[in-house]
């Protein structure tokens, strides 16, 4: 079992936009509102977020599935391939 730290393993990074500070992250499990995530990858990048807001194709939505493409601002620069976890 992974400890609450690292928590489990839901997705990644697949595209980043610098300007507005939005990640586009591909979802393998569910993740809502309120939930907390970490964005781990590189060599200094691991910082956990609550999930204040996501939208997909611009539409705000309050959950999101297994297989949907998410966009939700980050508080710190996330690359491609950057993995995301749920605490």
């Amino acid at each position: 079992m992974p400890n609450n730290k690292e928590g489990k393993l839901i997705g990644k990074v697949v595209h980043y936009f610098d300007k507005i500070g939005v990640a586009v992250l591909k979802l393998d499990a569910g993740l809502a509102i309120g939930d907390t995530i970490r964005i781990e990858g590189g060599k200094d990048t691991d910082f956990e977020e609550v999930v204040e807001s996501m939208e997909v194709d611009h539409e705000k939505i309050k959950k999101a599935k297994k297989g949907d493409e998410v966009g939700m601002k980050v508080k710190e620069k996330v690359r491609e391939g950057y993995k995301v976890y749920k605490l």
